[in-house]
């Protein structure tokens, strides 16, 4: 069969191996397609994998010979999925590759935050210490942990990984979900609780209607003056606006984002210039790790729809 990988770069950037994948057919893999170009590239394909290449009815319709669509993630809104199932085209996904991963860069985050490593770094580069009298210096407060208490929204697979890392540091941990459930070193609270007796907040639900803006002016203002946000889930779950004036009015003490409602993000998003504020671009599941597991499922998976059993199908 021929298989097309349509924007294979952010998994693949060179570091790993296609040649699992290149056994199964005949494989043709570009780093990035622009939508213009979709159709042309995979009008041949039987298969055909994209992560954030949109594939919709209208592509999906010109696409006469797909059997299967793979998504290289594990969100796949990108996919008509009504469309593909009209005409019996399977699309999996591949779940929990990047879970380890995107729970540590919460505790990244959170450390630059409390312990400032990246900021006393650059004060040694700046001979902040060499022109010291004492042995050590700091010119910001630091936090232990311990004396935190995380409060974390969705208790789905990365939550409960930020559960246990944060059980391991000793900090006590709430969570909130729409259908509470036990998880040892956890309590269940409601929404407002959560909001006003955490001092970490981290975002782990579904991106809905419901939770979108979830984080907000008025749910700011039940934060602690002394509270963390931390957003590795989506972008849109924080109303951007709220968060910055959040931060320069000193209204909550940081933010720590991997995740933004436009990515790549325009340059006069409000929050690049405050300094409470730490971002990183969409990197927390970008491990040399996960991303190995991603390329294996991705193989994975479709050496089960060739076998005809198909698994991880979303639709």
């Amino acid at each position: 069969m021929n298989i097309v990988v349509l924007d294979g770069y952010t998994l693949n950037p060179g570091d790993l191996s296609w040649t699992a994948l290149q056994s199964l057919g005949n494989c043709q893999i570009y780093d990035r397609t622009p939508a213009s170009e979709v159709v042309q590239r995979a009008v041949e394909a039987e298969i055909v994998f994209t992560n954030k290449t949109v594939l919709d009815r209208a592509i999906i319709a010109q696409l006469p010979k797909l059997q299967y669509i793979g998504v290289l993630a594990t969100g796949y809104n990108v996919v008509d999925i009504e469309a593909a199932r009209e005409r019996h085209i399977p699309v999996t996904n591949v779940p929990a590759y990047s879970t380890k991963s995107v729970a540590q860069m919460v505790f990244a985050l959170l450390l630059e935050m409390t312990r400032h490593v990246g900021r006393h770094s650059e004060g040694i580069r700046a001979k902040r210490w060499s022109h010291n009298t004492d042995f050590c210096y700091w010119d910001k407060p630091m936090i232990a942990l311990e004396t935190l208490t995380m409060g974390i929204i969705g208790l789905g697979a990365i939550g409960k990984a930020v559960a246990k890392l944060a059980n391991a540091f000793d900090m006590p941990v709430l969570a909130y979900q729409r259908t509470p459930k036990l998880v040892e070193g956890v309590r269940n609270v409601d929404l407002e609780t959560l909001f006003q007796q955490s001092d970490v907040i981290s975002l782990h639900c579904a991106l809905t209607s419901e939770t979108e803006h979830l984080i907000n002016a008025h749910s700011l203002a039940l934060m602690k003056s002394s509270a963390f946000l931390i957003n590795t889930g989506r972008g849109a779950l924080v109303d951007e606006n709220a968060l910055a004036e959040a931060l320069r009015s000193g209204q909550i003490a940081g933010a720590g984002l991997d995740v933004l409602s436009v990515e790549p993000p325009k340059s006069y998003n409000p929050l690049f210039q405050l300094e409470k504020c730490f971002i990183t671009p969409h990197v927390a599941w970008a491990t040399q790790t996960a991303r190995q597991t991603l390329l294996d499922m991705t193989v994975a998976n479709l050496q089960a729809f060739l076998q005809g059993h198909p698994q991880n199908v979303v639709n």
